[in-house]
């Protein structure tokens, strides 16, 4: 497999925009080919999301080739939610390692701000699950769901949690300071943090990703240059929240790391920086433990502990992440490799306190359905390779293992796995709106929309029921409770032996 070099990188200011999704992918060309010596493109791989909804165009891929002037080359369209950049990255990445091409244009765009915030989160609702989606679950909400769960697991209290959220956003926020492509410029303050209203609780505005607009674009090529792709690596995972076997860590992630590192022959401890999918502030935590940069549980304590800052030993987000440069769905990927390479290059906004010789990128597909793990190296000068490699991953399914379409039936009663209050609902739901992840007495795992926003508690016990097509759940009070152990209490009881009744006595009607 021959190496794979990266000649020049690209995008655009990130935020509202008055260009098309064409106009701004043709921008991130203009400037990677700026960056570049090789100017000689031979195939387009493109990263967008969901321009059939945000624009209204579909065939996209042929769209932008044509306004590049590249008709007649392959263009291909890649989707894979919000990792499409990424995975279009890793696609022509192996289109150059196999020989297939010498030089390769990506791409990654998208363009949201024209739609109103409901319409956005329609449309990125719509990569997660159905059933999640008919109880009003978007992606914030499954996010403070699988947040909340962490807080459970490593015993965090709120306000620990909170905390430690508000050092993610704080950071980030100060590192977009510096970056000119950033859409927030601008640090924020504790009480700034804290004075946000709740999106889904516990996350507030500040530990939510912008929508935006944007494009950024990548030259591969098999001709040496300054730095070179040194690992790649993917993994998925279930679609639905039910289905997961854990809800503080992202399978597909470690899946993806493990690959990655096992590529380039090297260990998490000799990356020198991360551009880490921060959709969410909780992500960047789970995400950077899942990379095995720190311990399961320990994630936070490293940010509070300005390890992941810009002059800590690992520097996480230096660009501002997708919580302050901007979250173009399409775009985020590339977005993250430009930047890695700026980092190496040492050409960024933020500058780095030490000189850094390789860096990873970490992308988030949906709610952490395909993601993506792509590390990079400067060439100047050589690397030590010395430490004891990670395991393997898991070796794939020989043959594919047919997974039931239907849920099981939903049981009468059930417990509380996590759970959330949504302030910032889709359309058809008013707000604030209670939402769980229920087990049922069966074992099964359904999403239920509450009746009430009271009494929500992981453990607590509900009842459950279906209402128009929904799941439904009722926190069983402590009245409930009561009067359902007297019920049980009582038909344990063995009914009293009829009385006799004398000879020749008639009953009293």
């Amino acid at each position: 497999m021959a190496t794979v070099y990266v000649a020049g990188v690209g995008m655009t200011k990130f935020g509202r925009s008055p260009q098309t999704l064409t106009e701004l992918c043709c921008e991130a060309t203009s400037r990677a080919l700026s960056d570049s010596a090789i100017q000689e493109i031979e195939a387009l791989y493109l990263g967008v999301m969901n321009p059939e909804e945000f624009t209204g165009d579909s065939n996209i891929a042929s769209r932008i080739a044509e306004a590049l002037g590249l008709t007649g080359l392959p263009a291909l369209r890649i989707e894979t939610a919000s990792s499409a950049g990424a995975a279009a990255f890793h696609a022509a990445f192996q289109a150059v390692a196999s020989g297939s091409y010498r030089h390769v244009l990506v791409l990654g765009g998208e363009k949201m701000t024209h739609l109103s915030t409901s319409a956005t989160t329609r449309i990125l609702a719509e990569v997660i699950d159905r059933q999640e989606r008919q109880c009003g679950a978007t992606m914030p909400a499954l996010a403070a769901m699988i947040t909340e769960r962490y807080r459970k697991r490593y015993r965090l209290s709120p306000a620990r949690l909170e905390r430690l959220l508000c050092r993610v956003a704080m950071k980030n926020h100060l590192n977009g300071s510096r970056n000119p492509y950033a859409q927030f410029q601008q640090a924020i303050t504790e009480q700034t943090y804290f004075s946000s209203k709740f999106v889904s609780t516990p996350l507030r505005l500040y530990d939510c990703s912008p929508i935006t607009d944007g494009a950024a674009a990548a030259i591969l090529t098999s001709e040496k240059t300054d730095v070179a792709v040194s690992g790649v690596g993917q993994g998925t995972g279930p679609v639905s929240l039910r289905e997961r076997d854990s809800f503080t860590s992202f399978r597909a992630t470690q899946i993806a790391a493990a690959r990655a590192y096992r590529m380039a022959g090297i260990s998490p401890r000799e990356i020198d920086f991360a551009e880490v999918h921060d959709a969410f502030t909780s992500f960047e935590i789970i995400s950077t433990e899942d990379l095995g940069f720190f311990p399961a549980g320990r994630g936070g304590d490293a940010v509070e502990e300005g390890k992941t800052a810009l002059d800590g030993p690992l520097p996480v987000n230096p660009s501002g992440g997708l919580k302050s440069r901007g979250h173009p769905v399409g775009a985020s990927g590339v977005a993250q490799l430009v930047e890695v390479v700026r980092g190496l290059r040492g050409s960024a906004g933020a500058k780095l306190k030490r000189e850094a010789k390789r860096a990873l990128a970490q992308s988030t597909g949906g709610l952490g359905t395909n993601n993506f793990v792509t590390i990079v190296e400067r060439t100047d000068s050589p690397l030590m390779k010395n430490l004891p490699l990670p395991p393997a991953p898991p070796p794939g399914r020989k043959r594919p293992a047919i997974k039931r379409t239907q849920p099981p039936a939903l049981s009468e009663e059930g417990r509380i796995e996590t759970f959330t209050v949504l302030y910032v609902t889709p359309d058809g739901f008013l707000p604030p709106l209670a939402l769980a992840l229920i087990r049922d007495r069966q074992g099964s795992l359904f999403m239920a929309q509450g009746e009430d926003v009271s009494h929500l508690k992981i453990g607590r016990e509900v009842y459950l029921r279906q209402v128009g097509g929904r799941n439904v759940f009722t926190v069983k009070s402590h009245l409930m409770k009561v009067r359902e152990a007297l019920k049980k209490l009582l038909s344990r009881v063995p009914p009293l032996p009829a009385q006799r009744r004398r000879p020749g006595k008639k009953e009293t009607p």
